[in-house]
């Protein structure tokens, strides 16, 4: 989900993506945030990147 969230995606078009519910996404997406000490997608993208979690492009 990280990485679909690097990817510039929404909760929609992740929700439509993998075939699951808006509070699922959120859930998820709540979940990683909290583990990597996130408060928004784009320090969630940002260490994404420096983990070598997602491909530079």
């Amino acid at each position: 989900m990280l990485t679909l969230i690097a990817h510039g995606l929404s909760n929609t078009e992740i929700c439509a993506r993998l075939v699951v519910s808006q509070a699922t996404v959120k859930t998820h997406i709540n979940r990683i945030f909290a583990k990597i000490g996130a408060t928004d997608r784009a320090q969630a993208v940002g260490y994404a990147y420096r983990n070598d979690l997602v491909d530079g492009g």
